[in-house]
């Protein structure tokens, strides 16, 4: 073998060692994108729901630009950045989340809510309006937004969605009412308003109780004797 053969051997072999090197990197770089892919997902997360509960907007607005879904869910209860904002009454966080493209107004969390339920629940007339503005849904089978407002006695809530044709005799999954909730709880104005708008009172849910047991079982006494007087009343003669 003559010393040109050598060099082109020698050549080509640092050559075809220099291309194995090229591609071990490469075939190393792409196994590593998954892991920095899930770091950055996870660094988004956790800096997302810190900043809903910060009502950090502005921070929120950066990671929906970035592509951060404003439907994910938070894995310690189940909320999503919208139902949370509520929780945490971080409203300048519930204002962004409530304009972004596709955000999910019925997305319910694990024990079933969704954000016009909780807003109902924590008397938030502005977020109860914004969210009926948008189209979340007034109405829907087994507990409604009116079963929460009437348990919270939130009474211009109570209003707001009876404006909106929220069935003022809605039945939970054991057919209890937004009636026997404001009973329950005591809530005696709210009661008052719902009989007023024409709540029937003489209904029962799937364990025989109604309004006046509620109260009853609650322990309000006042709210027993005025149903009862009531149901008396509305009795055909």
């Amino acid at each position: 073998m003559n010393e040109g053969s050598v060099k082109e051997i020698s050549v080509n072999g640092s050559s075809m060692i220099t291309r194995r090197r090229l591609l071990a990197s490469a075939l190393c770089a792409c196994a590593l994108l998954p892991l920095a892919a899930t770091t950055v997902r996870a660094g988004a997360y956790e800096d997302y729901f810190k900043a809903v509960k910060d009502n950090d907007a502005k921070l929120v607005q950066s990671l929906l630009r970035r592509g951060f879904d404003p439907n994910t869910i938070e894995d310690a209860r189940g909320d999503s950045g919208l139902i949370l904002a509520l929780r945490e009454d971080a409203m300048d966080v519930f204002k962004v989340l409530l304009a972004a493209p596709g955000v999910n107004l019925e997305l319910k969390v694990r024990n079933g809510d969704n954000a016009l339920m909780i807003a109902a629940f924590r008397g938030n007339k502005p977020a109860v309006e914004a969210l009926i503005a948008k189209g979340a849904e007034v109405n829907r089978p087994g507990w409604a937004p009116l079963h929460y407002a009437a348990h919270a006695g939130s009474n211009e809530i109570v209003s707001l969605l009876l404006e909106h044709h929220a069935y003022i005799d809605a039945e939970s999954p054991n057919r209890s009412t937004p009636l026997m909730m404001a009973a329950w709880a005591g809530h005696i104005l709210t009661v008052k308003l719902l009989l007023d708008e024409g709540a029937d009172l003489s209904l029962r849910n799937d364990l025989g109780m109604d309004a006046v047991e509620f109260a009853r079982r609650g322990g309000f006494p006042d709210i027993v004797k005025g149903l009862a007087y009531q149901l008396e009343r509305r009795k055909p003669r």
